[in-house]
């Protein structure tokens, strides 16, 4: 039923279990194996993780499945890159290649995205956004989807880097929001092609803050990503789309905001006031949160009790409500405190 619960709650249905969904935990193979049976390292065949990452999500009930197809890989080598700490098992993601795609931040105001990137086919695309559903969908008792990561700010974060993007912005803030909207113009056309798409429910993530809220001013969001927002926004609109979005970090002075660009969920991390969410938009919207990974990472039983708890509590009397560890169950996480969570999500789940 985890189907079927979660279509509930992100049609605000009240289902008499809360739904859950996690991130990464179906990547933790000690976790995997465990709950799942099954015995995988990161060093087995790329079939074989992507049918026990789907056992998993099955056996912990996911209720829906994050996922987009749209990263930074849309502009080829014509990026920046920050290089990539290690996360994955077996630091398999560690980078130290750092490279600048503009020496000069005042470069960035005459960027041309058309010329650069090009024009794309809105057919081509949207059969890539149903192919990657498709995929989502398979072989899972859950909500699929596809969706943008790169949607403004991550995508500016993605193409400049944080030294030029704040340089940038601070050097000629009007300037700067002629290049986002520049920016919008262009990746318009991936939103075109996701509106066209099969999937019912689609993921739109955008990090546009920090761990302590916005790096740029307040006016700046107001001014040029939330109108920008409701451009990209609207052709999920008119298609009937249910919008999901996240962003990391303390969104908190942005939920209204956000809200008012017409999504129909909230996805966030610890650090955003989720009681607020819960008070304001708990009838009118589904949200997904957000239980402190720290507390997995490093807390006893009763700390993750009451971290579960404080969640529950929150949310349980709404009836978009998802359980989620925020932002994730990473692979050093210790197997039995994220079976503990488990344990704790089934305990108090039912309404």
């Amino acid at each position: 039923m985890s189907y079927a619960n979660g279509m509930a709650a992100i049609n605000l249905e009240m289902p008499d279990v809360v739904p859950r969904t996690e991130y990464s935990a179906e990547f933790h193979w000690g976790l995997v194996n465990k709950a799942a049976g099954t015995n995988i390292t990161e060093t087995s065949s790329t079939e074989e993780r992507a049918a026990a990452s789907k056992a998993f999500i099955n056996a912990w009930d996911y209720g829906m499945v994050w996922n987009i197809l749209t990263h930074c890989e849309i502009f080829g080598d014509k990026r920046t890159s920050m290089g990539h700490a290690v996360y994955q098992a077996g630091g398999t993601d560690f980078s130290d290649n750092i490279s600048y795609l503009f020496k000069d931040p005042e470069d960035v105001f005459d960027y041309d995205m058309f010329e650069t990137y090009g024009a794309k086919d809105i057919n081509e695309l949207t059969a890539q956004y149903d192919s990657n559903f498709n995929y989502c969908a398979k072989d899972v008792d859950a909500v699929p989807m596809t969706g943008i990561y790169v949607t403004l700010m991550s995508g500016l974060i993605e193409l400049l880097g944080w030294d030029t993007l704040l340089a940038a912005a601070g050097i000629d803030n009007n300037a700067f929001g002629d290049f986002t909207r520049r920016y919008t113009g262009w990746i318009l056309q991936y939103f075109n092609a996701l509106a066209q798409s099969k999937a019912p429910v689609v993921m739109v993530h955008d990090d546009i803050v920090w761990g302590n809220g916005p790096f740029l001013h307040p006016d700046f969001y107001r001014s040029f990503i939330f109108p920008n927002y409701k451009k990209l926004f609207r052709p999920l609109h008119d298609a009937g789309k249910k919008i999901l979005f996240t962003s990391d970090g303390d969104f908190t002075m942005f939920v209204d905001d956000i809200a008012g660009c017409g999504v129909n969920g909230f996805i966030m991390e610890p650090t955003t006031n989720m009681a607020y969410v819960a008070e304001k938009y708990g009838k009118t919207h589904a949200f997904v949160g957000n239980a402190d990974t720290k507390i997995l990472l490093k807390g006893n039983k009763e700390a993750i009790e009451k971290e579960v708890k404080r969640c529950i509590d929150i949310g349980k009397r709404c009836p978009g409500f998802f359980m989620a560890v925020g932002n994730h169950i990473p692979p050093n996480t210790p197997i039995d405190n994220a079976l503990y969570y488990d344990e704790m999500y089934r305990k108090m789940a039912k309404r």
